[in-house]
């Protein structure tokens, strides 16, 4: 198969690897991709949302199977774009339609999909900028801590946990009236704030039947101990302690079934992963958020445990014969730790020349904001630059691995977390 990957971050590398490891994939090209996916794809130099450009290029390129990795272009509309082309209609492709996209979309939309399908999820209320003073009113009447999420896409950024009153009703007002997050926060959800411990499940669909892959935690904060600003992630452990058998079994029939019939019964088309993120609250899974995409970098951790061929379960979702895959996964550990450009999230420096080392043992280096400068060096271009995947038998040794990579790579003000994984150890030490 020729296949065409959308994409340019750790996640589309991680995508990348994997599916050229398959006998099924006669050529790999990725759009725009990054230094990684060049050294195992064709990068081509296409934007995700150039639906035009894309669909051109599946034409002249006879491409079988299209992967679209990141929200963006799914939220744009990108599918249904191509399936009311004519030469196009019957492209094989992983994503969901526009409106199955709108559960990341809109977390408005999500929120009251899960209450139509009885989806076990946080309290809330959405408001607009006309109804400001009764979202006022609202969080009067609230417990604190509380959570405030603007409606649409964010990058990640657009989720604040008051914990006063004045803090929450100030935040209110900058989402609402002053676009904190622009267009985003036209639309703010106020959600109860859940306690217990996050987690990541990532299901395939091919909008009957279903795969649950493994899951992952994710650390979103820049600082050690998850302190300071939220990011894109900081790191990625999988398998979970915390999501064991019978954990799982209720997130399969409280979330996952109840989820995919959902979207069968109101006849959105979705044909692609769906990512929940989940609070265990005291043995309970409960939905904070869907995304309508594999995470990132949780996807650095997760696809390092599938053995089974991986161009065959794409293929699957794409064409709804997901049902007769038989998804393998391995028992060992991955650990994901994020190296990023200092001063990220905020302002940072690119151009530095970034040195690896010269033989990795028992890792993965995945590159995310990556590019290679006119001498052909490989320079930082993001502000998260490479995910190191460790693995292992178990954790400590996954760990182990992921840092003395980590320890072999530098550039000027590179920064990643020390303690990734510190937390899951204590739990298994309990």
């Amino acid at each position: 198969m020729n296949i065409l990957l959308l994409g340019s971050g750790g996640r589309e590398h991680a995508f990348a690897w994997k599916i050229v490891q398959s006998d099924d994939c006669s050529h790999l090209y990725v759009a725009p991709g990054n230094a990684g996916t060049a050294s195992i794809a064709t990068n081509v130099p296409l934007g995700i949302t150039d639906f035009e450009g894309i669909h051109d290029f599946i034409l002249e390129k006879s491409i079988d199977l299209v992967v679209v990795g990141p929200e963006e272009p799914l939220v744009k509309g990108l599918v249904d774009y191509l399936h009311n082309q004519p030469k196009t209609a019957q492209t094989p492709i992983v994503g969901p339609s526009q409106l199955g996209a709108t559960l990341e979309g809109s977390k408005d939309f999500s929120k009251r999909f899960m209450q139509r399908n009885h989806v076990p999820t946080a309290a809330y209320e959405t408001f607009t900028a006309d109804q400001l003073e009764a979202g006022l009113a609202y969080l009067e009447t609230q417990k604190l801590p509380i959570v405030l999420k603007a409606d649409g896409l964010a990058a990640g950024k657009g989720v604040l946990i008051c914990l006063t009153l004045e803090e929450a009703k100030a935040s209110l007002k900058e989402m609402l009236e002053d676009q904190k997050f622009g267009e985003a926060s036209s639309k703010v959800v106020i959600e109860e704030f859940l306690t217990g411990i996050e987690l990541s499940v990532f299901v395939a669909t091919d909008g009957k039947s279903y795969k649950i892959l493994p899951e992952a935690k994710d650390y979103k904060r820049i600082g050690e101990g998850d302190t300071g600003l939220n990011t894109g992630g900081m790191g990625a452990i999988s398998p979970v302690v915390f999501a064991d058998e019978a954990f799982m079994k209720k997130v399969e029939e409280k979330v996952v079934k109840p989820t995919i019939d959902g979207l069968a019964k109101e006849k959105i088309a979705y044909k692609g992963f769906l990512f929940i993120g989940l609070m265990n609250t005291d043995g309970e899974p409960y939905v904070i958020e869907y995304n309508v995409r594999m995470g990132d970098p949780e996807t650095e951790a997760v696809l390092p445990r599938i053995e089974s061929d991986f161009v065959t379960l794409l293929k699957g979702i794409a064409t709804g014969t997901l049902d007769s895959y038989q998804l393998q996964i391995s028992p060992n550990y991955a650990t994901t730790v994020v190296m990023v450009s200092g001063g990220y999230p905020g302002s940072y420096q690119k151009g530095y020349t970034i040195t690896l080392p010269e033989s990795v043992s028992g890792a993965e280096i995945f590159h995310a904001g990556t590019a290679l400068n006119e001498n052909g060096e490989l320079v930082n271009q993001g502000g998260r630059v490479l995910a190191i995947t460790g693995m292992g038998e178990n954790i400590d040794e996954a760990l182990s691995n992921a840092f003395a990579t980590v320890k072999g790579i530098s550039w000027d003000q590179s920064y990643f977390r020390k303690d990734i994984g510190t937390d899951i150890l204590k739990l298994m030490k309990k």
